[in-house]
């Protein structure tokens, strides 16, 4: 049976991807595809609750998936584009799934093939968690198409479950992420906090009333709260918004934050950031972050954020923000991130972990950055490759923490401890730090890995030998 499951997820998935593909080749982007995917998947299990279930539909008559099945043509675009609009204002989870909805499918027959394909299948008899991994996984595809731009919505999964595993959110508290994308947070804590118990009324407050989510792009909202739905959270009113976090103070405070922010500027058009209840002013989008976090959480409360590098040694603003962290909040956890990780290249960032409420004594570094190699391609980053980080994090017991790094039997420990004193010292009260030796791996990397770097150097040497000997020869001309 399980083999059964994972076939139809897979077909499924390719099935949908192949059309993708097809659709492309006739102007239709990913993304476009994929939202108007999530429309129609929408309607065809409202009718299958229907049907199947015998339940009343959430749609308005007129306007359900039967009423668009039988047609075809322009009557078929038109009744489509009308069904959009009408959805997207109503209230509760159909109008936050169908925000601002448009048809981007405007070749009725491209429009048919995605209706078609929908309508083979039974997606309410779906286990939730395969409805789900099929959504998710043509998410993540999406997420990897350059061209498509969705990149920048995309935590790794390793990264994200890590980062609940050392945080370990609890069935009775509410989790936020104020940026969050297709939802990746919010699942991997609805993951780990539906097993901590099933006593019913636990349940239903971790369903429908512990997570919450924001995002200021339409389109992300919309892919968030489906994917959210396939996976049986927020099924009558969606725990995500339609809402740019940083535009004003938070409504309700909350004891978890989980977020990768948006790194870089504020796109054009958003409105200046001008918040009292922040510690200073900036236009930097990150530091903005880090303070709604900071204001965001309850006394006590705990944040694991992915942060570029700029947050830890910045002046002038970050400076000010850092002081108030080591001031007012426990700063206990730096988690240094490599290079390759992410869709956007060449990305430096970290994960912070702090709670709110008692100052910081020290500051622990765990340095996976150093001689450590990651692509997307051959070798994305894995859960196991974050044991050590979670073994040396101590989430039981953090008293228990002990230091890997020893100056004198081995320097190159990547778990090393940093008294606030000696933080306060540095320039700037920078965070920006590392010990580890570049290359300081070498006598542990094996001859096939040694003998591409020494080809690689060599092929790049010959390339500037090359290039010198043109412009020499352009000289003597």
């Amino acid at each position: 049976m399980a083999k059964r499951t994972i076939n139809t997820e897979a077909s499924l998935t390719k099935k949908v991807w192949t059309l993708a593909t097809t659709l492309a080749g006739q102007g239709i982007g990913f993304t476009d595809y994929i939202t108007q995917l999530t429309y129609l998947l929408f309607l065809k299990m409202d009718e299958e609750n229907v049907e199947t279930f015998g339940e009343k539909s959430a749609i308005p008559e007129g306007y359900r998936w039967n009423d668009l099945i039988a047609l075809e043509g322009l009557d078929l675009t038109k009744q489509y584009e009308d069904t959009l609009k009408k959805l997207s204002e109503e209230e509760n989870l159909i109008g936050t799934i169908f925000t601002k909805a448009q048809n981007k499918i405007d070749k009725p027959v491209y429009l048919k093939k995605v209706i078609s394909l929908i309508n083979e299948n039974q997606w309410l008899l779906m286990d939730g968690d395969v409805k789900g991994a099929i959504y998710e996984s043509i998410l993540e595809k999406n997420g990897q198409d350059k061209k498509s731009g969705a990149g920048q919505y995309f935590t790794p999964r390793s990264l994200i479950q890590t980062m609940v595993d050392v945080t370990r959110p609890k069935i009775t508290e509410t989790v936020c992420d104020p940026a969050c994308g297709t939802g990746g947070f919010l699942l991997a804590a609805y993951d780990y906090m539906k097993e901590q118990s099933q006593d019913k009324d636990k349940r239903s407050f971790l369903k429908d009333k512990a997570l919450h989510g924001f995002d200021n792009t339409a389109l992300v909202v919309t892919l968030a709260s489906m994917n959210l739905y396939l996976h049986g959270v927020g099924t009558d009113r969606s725990p995500v918004v339609c809402q740019d976090s940083l535009e004003k103070a938070p409504d309700t405070l909350v004891d978890v934050i989980l977020a990768n922010p948006p790194f870089g500027t504020r796109p054009a058009g958003s409105v200046d950031i001008n918040r009292s209840d922040f510690y200073v002013e900036t236009k930097n989008n990150q530091l903005n972050f880090l303070q709604h976090i900071m204001v965001m959480l309850k006394n006590g409360g705990r944040a694991a954020v992915v942060l570029p590098d700029n947050v830890l040694f910045e002046g002038n603003a970050g400076e000010i923000i850092r002081k108030e962290l080591l001031k007012n909040f426990n700063l206990h956890t730096i988690l240094r991130l490599p290079t390759g990780i992410f869709y956007a290249q060449g990305v430096k960032a970290n994960v912070l972990f702090f709670s709110k409420g008692t100052p910081t004594q020290d500051v622990w570094f765990f340095d996976y950055r150093t001689d450590i190699k990651h692509t997307l391609a051959t070798n994305p980053m894995q859960r196991q490759h974050l044991d050590e980080f979670v073994e040396c994090y101590q989430a039981d017991n953090r008293a228990n923490r002990k230091e890997t790094y020893d100056a004198e039997t081995n320097p190159n420990g990547r778990w090393r401890k940093y008294s606030i004193n000696e933080i306060l010292e540095r320039d700037k009260t920078s965070l920006d730090i590392s010990w580890i030796k570049q290359g300081g791996d070498e006598e542990n990397k094996s001859l096939a890995e040694l003998m591409q770097e020494i080809k690689t150097k060599s092929d790049n040497i010959n390339k500037a030998v090359a290039e010198l000997q043109k412009l020499i020869a352009n000289i003597k001309e």
